[in-house]
């Protein structure tokens, strides 16, 4: 089922990519609204919130300070409520060994961060368009260029 505005949810300690995520998201051609958090305490803090909007798409840095990104996808999945929500791993790292085991922790599609803002908006657009088709049909889990 494609949605008319997707709820984004960005845990990322870096400010600056977090700017740079959310400028790129408004300029691709899926309406979004997005919920910053800068570590993943504050993020675990608004999904176990009954009063959050529930998100559409978690993207999901790994390298944060007092909660990494294995951790709160860890308790992602634990929560019954978000069972299905899409989490997209959003990280500099590309380490084989790690991306297996976010694949087998539960993690929907692994974004490395890329250096371009053009590319940024292109992966964007790709893993949103994954988050709104309901058939799931792409079969990859690392998105890049």
């Amino acid at each position: 089922m494609s949605k008319n505005l997707l709820n984004v949810f960005l845990a990322d300690d870096d400010s600056d990519d977090r700017t740079f995520f959310s400028d790129a998201l408004r300029e691709i051609p899926i309406q979004t609204t997005i919920s910053e958090f800068n570590n993943g305490v504050d993020l675990m803090a608004s999904l176990l919130s009954n009063t959050a909007e529930k998100p559409d798409v978690i993207f999901l840095d790994l390298k944060m300070p007092m909660m990494d990104g294995f951790e709160c996808l860890a308790d992602i999945r634990d929560l019954e409520k978000y069972a299905d929500t899409p989490v997209i791993i959003y990280s500099t790292s590309y380490h084989p060994k790690e991306i297996t085991r976010l694949n087998e922790m539960g993690a929907s599609l692994y974004l490395q961060k890329p250096s371009s803002y053009n590319q940024l908006k292109t992966l964007l657009h790709k893993c949103l368009r994954y988050v709104n088709d309901s058939e799931k049909n792409e079969k990859e889990f690392v998105i890049s260029i």
